[in-house]
């Protein structure tokens, strides 16, 4: 199912060159994949993991392993910066 996510400061190291400018890329994931499953697929350091908003909503840390993608999702997701 398609979805979008998008990483921002220097967690976009970690999204392909072409993608990084945007800090967006589209992808296609399984049904259920979970917010937490997503993470654990693209070896963000858990640590680095700080800020993440499911179409603007918050989603807090202990609520991404239950929390399933649906299609057109927009996973945004922001390091601990500025002392954040």
């Amino acid at each position: 199912m398609p979805i979008t996510l998008k990483l921002y400061a220097f967690l976009s190291d970690y999204l392909p060159a072409e993608a990084r400018r945007s800090n967006a890329v589209a992808l296609d994931v399984p049904e259920q994949t979970t917010v937490a499953a997503l993470i654990a697929t693209w070896a963000l350091p858990p640590r680095l993991v700080h800020l993440v908003l499911l179409n603007g909503e918050f989603i807090p840390p202990q609520a991404r392993a239950e929390r399933a993608l649906i299609a057109g999702d927009v996973l945004a997701i922001w390091p601990p910066i500025a002392g954040g």
